[in-house]
C-alpha cells in the first residue's frame, strides 16, 4: 500500500493542533469549561452517578482512607496519567507546576468514590493536602456530595472547612467540581461579600473561586453578582481568570441578554479579547462580529 501523500499528512497534523487535546489523547470536552455550567442535578450528571451507583450498589460504604488510596492507585492509567502533566500545564513556572497524577477520568474517580462519601473532614483533609491530583479531586468531590447531603449546621462546617482549604484547589478543574456547589450554593441565602474579598486575592485560584462561584447564583436567576465580580477581574492578568469571567458572563446571557450586552458594551475597552469571546458565544455568528468590532444591538436577536 502507498504511503499517504505527504501534503495531507501534514494538513492532518495541522488540524489536529487546533483541537485541544485532552488526557489520554483524545479530543473529549473539559468536565465543565468547555460544554457550560452542568449542575449535579443536571439530567446528564444524574444519569452517571445513576449507572455508578447501579454498578456499587451491592458494596457496603467505606470509610477508610487507606483503603481508598488502594482504590485510586488500582485504576490509575500510566498513559494518561503523562498526557495530564501537559494537559493541567504542569511545567516550570505553569499555573500547575509540580502536580503529580496516577491519571484517571472523571467518571472512574466518581465510581470509587461512591463507596467513600463517609469519609471524616480529618482524612478529606490528608487527601486534600496530598501532592497527587486525583487525590485532592476526591477529597473535593466527597466534601460536595457531604455538603448535599448535610443538615444546615453540617453546611455550615463544611463552607468554612473548604474556605480554610482554598489553596489545595490549586487547578482550575479542581475549582470548577466544587466551588459553585459549596461556596455558590452557600451564598444562595447570605450576604455575598466573601466572593468580593476572593475577587481581591492574590491567589489565582481563591479569585477563580470568586467567579465560578456565581454560577450557581445565575441558576437562580440572580446575575448582578457575577457582574460585579467579574468587573472587579477585568484587569486580572491571568487566562484563566479571562476564561471564567467570559465563561460565568456567558450563563447571564441565559437569564438576560440584553443585560449581558449592556455589560459588555460598558466595559468593552477593558474586557480581555478571550473573556469577551467566551462570553458573547451564544449570540448569531453576525452579532459576535459585530461585537467584537464594538458595535452593540441590544435588542438583536439571540439565540
Amino acid at each position: 500500500m502507498k504511503p499517504a501523500p505527504r501534503r495531507r499528512a501534514r494538513r492532518n497534523a495541522g488540524s489536529r493542533e487546533k483541537k485541544e487535546t485532552s488526557p489520554g489523547g483524545t479530543t473529549e470536552p473539559l468536565p465543565l469549561e468547555s460544554r457550560g455550567f452542568q449542575p449535579r442535578n443536571s439530567r446528564s450528571f444524574q444519569l452517571e452517578l445513576q449507572i455508578a451507583t447501579r454498578t456499587h450498589s451491592a458494596r457496603r460504604t467505606n470509610s477508610n482512607l487507606r483503603d481508598l488510596r488502594r482504590d485510586l492507585k488500582a485504576a490509575a492509567d500510566p498513559k494518561r496519567a503523562k498526557a495530564s502533566l501537559w494537559f493541567f500545564k504542569t511545567g516550570k513556572g505553569q499555573y500547575g507546576e509540580g502536580d503529580r497524577f496516577l491519571g484517571m477520568t472523571a467518571a472512574v474517580l466518581r465510581r470509587i468514590l461512591l463507596r467513600y462519601r463517609d469519609l471524616r473532614l480529618s482524612d478529606i483533609e490528608r487527601l486534600l493536602c496530598s501532592p497527587i491530583h486525583e487525590h485532592r479531586s476526591a477529597g473535593f468531590e466527597i466534601l460536595v456530595a457531604q455538603y448535599e447531603r448535610g443538615n444546615d449546621a453540617q453546611r455550615e462546617r463544611i463552607f468554612r472547612f473548604y474556605l480554610r482549604h482554598t489553596r489545595c484547589a490549586n487547578n482550575w478543574d479542581l475549582v470548577d467540581a466544587s466551588a459553585p456547589y459549596i461556596v455558590g450554593e452557600h451564598l444562595k441565602t447570605r450576604p455575598r461579600d466573601l466572593l468580593d474579598r476572593l475577587a481581591g486575592s492574590t491567589l489565582l485560584w481563591e479569585r477563580r473561586i470568586a467567579i465560578v462561584s456565581t454560577l450557581m447564583l445565575i441558576k437562580s436567576g440572580q446575575i448582578e453578582d457575577t457582574f460585579r465580580i467579574a468587573e472587579k477581574l477585568l484587569s486580572d492578568p491571568h487566562d484563566l481568570i479571562h476564561k471564567a469571567v467570559g465563561w460565568a458572563l456567558r450563563e447571564t446571557g441565559k437569564v438576560s441578554p440584553d443585560a449581558l450586552l449592556g455589560f459588555l458594551q460598558k466595559h468593552y475597552a477593558q474586557i480581555p479579547r478571550t473573556a469577551l469571546r467566551y462570553a458573547i458565544e451564544r449570540f448569531p455568528a453576525a452579532q459576535r462580529k459585530q461585537i467584537l468590532a464594538g458595535k452593540f444591538q441590544r435588542k438583536a436577536a439571540h439565540t
